[in-house]
């Protein structure tokens, strides 16, 4: 299995389990045969089956944005993005003087 077929596969399975389970705690709320768009008014099994795919598709770019945070680059550092809200965290942490979080709890990679 290659690398990026690894990391699709670490996304996608945890975001289809996680779909499954907030479908079955929406749909223990709500009834899904009360659910009318306009006109259109589709049969149970529709709106659960386009709920999944909803939340599968929101829980895998979630995944997918927090993956990309914590990649490396081909030198070993940090996406810039993720370097950018560390050092917003350590700016906080020292125009508070000794306020906040501890030294020792900010993790700088």
């Amino acid at each position: 299995m290659s690398r990026r077929t690894l990391h699709v596969a670490q996304i996608l399975w945890p975001a289809f389990f996680m779909a499954g389970v907030l479908e079955m705690v929406v749909f223990s709320v709500l009834d899904p045969s009360l659910i009318h768009i306009g006109a259109w008014e589709p049969d149970a099994r529709t709106v659960y089956s386009a709920a999944f795919l909803v939340f599968w598709g929101v829980l895998s770019v979630s995944g997918a944005l927090s993956h990309l945070m914590m990649r490396d680059d081909a030198h070993g550092t940090r996406h810039a993005l993720a370097q950018g809200l560390v050092a917003r965290r350590h700016r906080r942490q020292s125009r508070h003087e000794g306020g906040g979080m501890p030294a020792q709890h900010l993790h700088q990679h």
